[in-house]
């Protein structure tokens, strides 16, 4: 069983039901500073979260790539003309990137005996550059993309490389016509390759319009 309320507290409960002390009550001023308090507050608040919120930096831009190597198209082409000791010389049309030696290999390859020293064979063709195959030492340019139709030798200064041009003539044949110069001091005419060995009728016939002296 409870105990009793004294009757003393009893009274005084029912005092502060019945009206709350003054002191708890802020009054109307108060209220408006509160809430005026309350407001500042909830800015204040609203301002460091805004403040706190982190922010996003741009990615850096991916770096370039390394340039690599241009690889040629495989429907190029590069059109060269070849020259010289070859067995068939003109102009021929090959894949971009193809070498020199690809070049001599497409004319037939050189004619037998003839030096290849003066062509770099792995050099990588250039469109539109002319290949002189087996040209010697000091051998002119011009007469070099000559066509051997067309050029007219001198007895006295040709070598035997170019003496091989001629039509019929080899390099047997080349030395003896040089070793003839030689032996006699030159040619001082034409007519006197009837002189040397090999050359018949027919083959002077052959060459007698292609040299001079």
């Amino acid at each position: 069983m409870a105990a009793p309320i004294p009757p003393s507290f009893e009274a005084f409960r029912q005092a502060v039901a019945a009206k709350p002390p003054a002191s708890l009550d802020p009054g109307r001023p108060g209220l408006r500073i509160l809430m005026a308090l309350a407001v500042l507050a909830a800015v204040v608040a609203g301002v460091i979260a805004w403040r706190s919120q982190p922010t996003p930096e741009p990615l850096p831009a991916p770096p370039p790539s390394p340039p690599g190597p241009v690889t040629p198209s495989p429907t190029a082409k590069v059109t060269v003309y070849i020259t010289g000791k070859v067995r068939k010389p003109g102009l021929y049309t090959l894949a971009m990137g193809a070498r020199v030696a690809d070049a001599v290999t497409a004319a037939g390859g050189p004619v037998r005996s003839t030096a290849m020293s003066s062509v770099n064979l792995a050099r990588r063709l250039v469109d539109g550059e002319q290949i002189v195959v087996g040209v010697p030492p000091g051998f002119p340019p011009g007469l070099a993309s000559a066509d051997p139709a067309t050029t007219t030798l001198d007895l006295n200064t040709a070598t035997p490389d170019q003496l091989e041009q001629l039509p019929g003539v080899g390099e047997v044949l080349a030395a003896r016509i040089a070793d003839f110069r030689t032996a006699h001091g030159g040619f001082t005419s034409v007519d006197q390759l009837r002189e040397v060995s090999g050359i018949g009728a027919k083959k002077y016939e052959e060459i007698k319009g292609k040299v001079r002296v």
